[in-house]
């Protein structure tokens, strides 16, 4: 991990097209800008992680779901 010390209104770069920015410190709070390119997702952690939890969940519904059509198909062409 890299660790950077910034202050107020100093920004960091990511690659060309994102930068991080300082907005404010307030005691143990630090307020972040991001200007990023809209095709660029941005969530806080315990954001992405509950959607990546969802998908997987879907997914494997989804999966499921497949796999019985795909049986219950198998068994229809065996009775023709």
């Amino acid at each position: 991990m890299l660790v950077l010390s910034r202050k107020v209104n100093e920004s960091i770069k990511i690659g060309d097209d994102i930068e991080l920015t300082v907005v404010s410190i307030d005691g143990e709070q630090v307020k972040i800008g991001i200007n990023a390119p809209k095709n660029v997702d941005i969530h806080r952690k315990e954001v992405y992680l509950s959607i990546q939890e969802e998908n997987t969940k879907a997914a494997d519904t989804a999966s499921l779901d497949i796999l019985k059509q795909l049986s219950g198909s198998v068994k229809q062409d065996e009775k023709d």
